[in-house]
């Protein structure tokens, strides 16, 4: 069987876990350098899977790094963002925001979510792994300001990513598809 099929498989494995983290997020949105309780519920996540991690950076972010069998190769970030905008939530489901004014409707609870599934899979399959991969829960996205903060604050050291990446759900997108751009 192929890593990339296991993976998937993996994936599938995870997935109400994944939804149930994202709903839990969406549910309970903080604005941007605000995302303390978002911190800690990454962070009991992080635990609960045995990922270590770094805390408390500008605030409420968090940096989680996944050795591999090789781990002084090559390192790649990856970012996932946490915080919400100020939006009161219209929609009528089950796990609507609980904070007036303040919703997830630019999708940082899927990120953030996604983050968290690519964590577990990688854990699982790290003696696969060459290198590190560095996952950055960021804060305060929406105002723009979170990335360059904790940049000053050494997100980029210790290791130094060769690459970062960094996804943004598009509802417009069809489905299955994918855009690249640098």
């Amino acid at each position: 069987m192929s890593l990339l099929t296991k993976i998937h498989q993996h994936a599938e494995h995870i997935f109400s876990e994944i939804t149930e983290i994202r709903r839990h997020i969406h549910q309970y949105p903080e604005l941007s350098f605000q995302e303390f309780k978002t911190s800690e519920y990454i962070q009991h996540q992080l635990k609960k899977h045995n990922i270590l991690f770094t805390a408390g950076i500008v605030k409420t972010g968090i940096v989680a790094v996944i050795e591999g069998k090789q781990p002084n190769k090559k390192t790649i970030l990856l970012r996932a963002d946490m915080d919400a905008l100020p939006i009161e939530e219209k929609n009528n489901v089950s796990y609507a925001s609980v904070n007036a004014g303040v919703m997830h409707a630019c999708g940082h609870d899927g990120h953030t979510a996604i983050g968290m599934g690519v964590a577990q899979i990688l854990t699982q399959r790290r003696n696969q792994l060459p290198g590190r991969v560095k996952l950055v829960f960021q804060p305060a996205e929406e105002l723009t300001s979170g990335a360059r903060a904790m940049i000053k604050d050494g997100v980029l050291n210790d290791p130094t990513p060769a690459a970062a990446f960094g996804l943004h759900l598009w509802s417009r997108l069809p489905l299955n598809q994918v855009i690249v751009q640098s």
